[in-house]
């Protein structure tokens, strides 16, 4: 027992300097173009809440806080003055007082050389730059991670190796009602539709070498699927190997109904929710699969299909977390492609480490996987056009270029940097929502977690 729980803390701890770097090295995005362009960075801090550990460097105070949950850098001159040069805190309203706060409070911190070196004087190409060099960092990150996995350790790749023959094909409702009525029954029966490969004279063990006179490798699977799949209701030659020997045999693959699955292996859904499927050729075989290197060219594209997927979870993320909610606190599965919380990582590292039948090269390979995925997430939601995220700061930025543009083309006068502060009621809706699902995403990590499997 206390084995386990030491490689679950273990597996935790991983995750933890993995995430603190990860989160480090995204504030280190936003500091060195603030600091090449000139600005005052009074703080860098990794964490929020009580400082463990600061030192001053120059105009910067670089921390550690107590709560790893995320990280900031500061810099002067986040909010423009108001136009007279003054800070009025008189106004009536909520709303604009806590604009005339946000205002004061940013006074307060300004020093007299810092005329001409706020952020709100620089450019807008330079702002969007310091915004976007967080996420960019991340995306880096993500890139280096999984080319790490995919060229160094090695990816699960279905080789063209015959792993088994289905000796009879059976609908979905023809499966559950034999396994209802007879659950340990695994025979065919007369009158069952016959396997198109096993008919064929195909067994476990022989290796594809060439379908329908195209020539396929050892890893060419998906192209030796493709190519049954495109010939339902037709024969087609198949070569094989087996036991060094070359054969041919003709196969004619039948009509069936399959899901429509995307690079990453998810079922991907119509509009209504529904999953979406389309009718293919069957052949009635499996394929045996081998950790194999990928070509470096390979990662872009598998790093791109997690950007689109993770994007995916994002632009879905409220009806995500009612799912997450309804589980937590209900009978309902968990979605193990939803979101989940430090916590949620945490235990799935911790499920890794305590596997005694994994090796520790393929933890490794695990932990560097988790990595990689926690920076696509932490790219992409950063991404999101709402303040406080980096996405609604260079939203705001673009917006001023557009409000210049036109103003300049309508010979209107330049209304000067948008206004920021306007923003803080969203900014604090913005954060509460994210506290909000945060508590609930590690609720339902504590009392019905994704786990491996």
């Amino acid at each position: 027992m206390w084995t386990t729980v030491l490689a679950y803390v273990l597996g935790a701890l991983i995750m933890l300097l993995g995430i603190g770097l990860s989160i480090g090295l995204h504030e280190v995005g936003h500091l060195v173009p603030a600091k090449l362009f000139g600005l005052r960075v009074p703080r860098y801090m990794i964490g929020f809440g009580p400082t463990l550990f600061s030192r001053r460097k120059g105009e910067t105070e670089y921390g550690i806080k107590l709560l790893p949950l995320g990280g900031y850098i500061s810099m002067v001159g986040m909010y423009p003055p108001a136009k007279d040069g003054t800070v009025k805190t008189s106004r009536s309203g909520f709303f604009q007082n806590l604009s005339d706060e946000a205002k004061k409070a940013e006074a307060q911190t300004l020093l007299p050389t810092d005329k001409g070196r706020l952020f709100v004087e620089l450019p807008v190409w330079k702002r969007i730059v310091i915004m976007l060099g967080g996420p960019f960092v991340n995306l880096i990150l993500a890139f280096v991670f999984i080319a790490i996995v995919m060229v160094g350790f090695g990816t699960s790749t279905p080789t063209t190796t015959v792993s088994e023959v289905y000796r009879c094909v059976l609908t979905q409702q023809e499966q559950q009602a034999r396994n209802a009525s007879d659950p340990v029954a695994d025979e065919c029966r007369a009158g069952d539709t016959p396997g198109p490969a096993y008919a064929a004279g195909l067994r476990a063990g022989d290796v594809v070498t060439s379908v329908d006179g195209v020539a396929v490798g050892r890893t060419d699977w998906d192209a030796l699927t493709a190519a049954i799949q495109d010939k339902a209701g037709r024969p087609i030659e198949v070569v094989y190997k087996r036991d060094g020997a070359s054969h041919a045999t003709t196969l004619t693959p039948i009509k069936t109904t399959r899901p429509v699955t995307n690079k990453l292996g998810q079922v991907q859904s119509n509009p209504d929710g529904t999953a979406k499927t389309m009718d293919v050729g069957f052949a009635g075989i499996g394929s045996t699969t081998e950790v194999l290197p990928q070509p470096i060219w390979s990662v872009p594209a598998f790093v791109g299909e997690n950007v689109k997927a993770v994007a995916g979870v994002v632009l879905d993320l409220p009806a995500k977390v009612i799912g997450v909610t309804k589980a937590a606190f209900g009978s309902e599965p968990r979605d193990p492609n939803g979101p989940i919380s430090i916590v949620g990582v945490g235990r799935i590292a911790g499920d890794i480490t305590a596997m005694d039948t994994v090796s520790v090269k393929d933890k490794v390979a695990s932990y560097l996987s988790l990595l990689g995925s926690l920076n696509i997430a932490l790219f992409v939601f950063n991404l999101i056009p709402l303040t406080p995220l980096d996405g609604g700061h260079v939203a705001g930025a673009l917006w001023e270029k557009i409000r210049k543009a036109f103003n300049r083309l309508s010979r209107r006068r330049d209304p000067g940097p948008v206004d920021l502060t306007k923003m803080l009621p969203v900014t604090y809706a913005v954060a509460a929502i994210m506290l909000l699902m945060g508590a609930v995403l590690i609720y339902a990590d504590i009392v019905k977690p994704v786990t491996l499997g």
